[in-house]
């Protein structure tokens, strides 16, 4: 019995369609990467314009640039706030997110290690609060901040950064896929107490999982707005995004103010591509942990 051999016709018919498929799924891919990249585009453009080209839409324009004089005004504007806005920035993010990567880990341990009443039921409260948007507490934070008496004060956009339901939850699961029960029984067995335990094999364990949570949470306050805005009303204390607004709400009256606010905006996501390629051998495999696993 003999096996009848393809026409060379017939194959090429067959991959026809594969290679279009291949083409439209690749054709796609360069459009969502374009429409994805253009903003950023836009940005790095429009940060070398002034008012002028701003204004009449030329902002994608390279025959003028005059990022020299954008970046000074920039720090020399209002007496020289935005260096200030900046610090404020880092010290919220920078800060906050690692005291609130560790608070999460710490929580995410003890409910993956220890067992203890009510463990589960205290687990679903924290979940439940995943699904409450921030801009909801807001107004309770103010009023419990408002009879703290620390309203227009560091500590009110602080404190509530340490915070983070979804950041306890991952810490969890991380140490579910990091942290196996053997490890830690071998060192209480070597005489190791439970905090001994936790920070000298525990955490460096985990690791994967405390730099996760913290570019999360470096990010949500890095872009936080509304709780500054409501706590908030001295504007040396203001965070970038904040005094980004504070000068984008006067463009109306003072046009200048628009190079000002897009060059600003530039340089505010300098921190956050610096925090991702630093830390991305860290986070990176951390995501891809439980698929080897």
């Amino acid at each position: 019995m003999t096996t009848a051999t393809p026409r060379p016709g017939a194959r090429r018919t067959a991959d026809r369609p594969r290679s279009l498929s291949k083409t439209a799924v690749n054709g796609a891919l360069v459009l969502a990467t374009a429409y994805t990249l253009l903003p950023l585009g836009w940005l790095l453009t429009a940060a070398a314009k002034n008012t002028g080209d701003l204004l009449g839409g030329r902002a994608l324009t390279p025959s003028t640039w005059h990022l020299g004089a954008n970046l000074h005004a920039v720090f020399t504007a209002g007496d020289g706030v935005y260096p200030r806005w900046y610090a404020n920035s880092l010290l919220y993010a920078g800060i906050g997110g690692v005291l609130c990567a560790l608070v999460c880990v710490c929580a995410g341990y003890a409910f993956h290690v220890y067992a203890f009443p009510g463990k589960e039921k205290l687990f679903g409260l924290v979940l439940l609060g995943v699904l409450v948007p921030t801009t909801a507490l807001a107004l309770p934070m103010y009023l419990l901040a408002s009879k703290l008496g620390v309203v227009n004060t560091f500590w009110a956009v602080f404190v509530p950064s340490l915070v983070n339901p979804f950041g306890v939850y991952l810490a969890r699961v991380f140490c579910a896929g990091y942290v196996p029960g053997e490890v830690l029984e071998a060192a209480r067995m070597d005489g190791a107490g439970e905090l001994r335990t936790f920070w000298s094999v525990g955490l460096p364990m985990v690791m994967p999982g405390f730099v996760t949570v913290f570019l999360f949470q470096f990010t949500a306050i890095w872009n936080n707005f509304f709780l500054p805005l409501v706590m908030l009303s001295d504007n040396r204390l203001f965070p970038l995004s904040l005094g980004l607004y504070s000068w984008n709400t006067q463009t109306h009256a003072f046009p200048e103010y628009y190079p000002l606010v897009v060059t600003g905006s530039l340089l505010g996501i300098v921190p956050l591509v610096v925090a991702f390629v630093a830390l991305q051998r860290h986070w990176k495999a951390g995501l891809t942990a439980g698929s080897v696993k």
